[in-house]
């Protein structure tokens, strides 16, 4: 059963207490996109992460679509959706050009950025310093840019 989760490292705290967001993420390569996106770029909107892995089965059955779902029902508001490609196993079979044929033969029209790999470890940088536990993850975050859901798991 998916649980919630508690970043390794949470963002700074305001006056009342409230994390203000998650670290910045890490991103080696963006596609569907022509631009670099960063997360404060996208305060004012509310933002759908969806942690994922090309070869990770959930995340293809479930998780992809229904980020894709979000995406479609939520085109043209204040909503946008964000794939993050956390490469933690397999790595020499998940490279970019894998990545792209897969977002190609998916459909996957929303952003999509690799996490950057750490050379310290198997886990990329941006799912060892929000917490990610595997995939699939979404992470929700507000108009302001705070984590209002991190789990990992299949969401209903």
């Amino acid at each position: 059963m998916p649980s919630p989760a508690t970043p390794r490292r949470a963002g700074t705290e305001s006056p009342a207490g409230q994390s203000t967001g998650l670290p910045g993420w890490q991103i080696s390569h963006w596609f569907n996109t022509t631009t670099r996106i960063d997360l404060d770029d996208l305060r004012g909107r509310v933002v759908l992460i969806h942690a994922f892995q090309m070869l990770c089965p959930a995340c293809v059955a479930h998780g992809l679509p229904q980020a894709l779902r979000v995406h479609e029902v939520f085109q043209g508001e204040a909503v946008t959706v964000i794939g993050l490609h956390t490469v933690f196993e397999h790595h020499e079979v998940m490279g970019s050009p894998a990545l792209q044929a897969f977002i190609h033969e998916y459909r996957l029209p929303f952003p999509i950025g690799i996490d950057q790999a750490d050379e310290t470890g198997p886990l990329p940088v941006t799912m060892s310093q929000w917490g990610l536990r595997g995939t699939p993850s979404v992470v929700l975050l507000d108009r302001q840019g705070r984590a209002r859901l991190h789990r990992f798991g299949v969401v209903d």
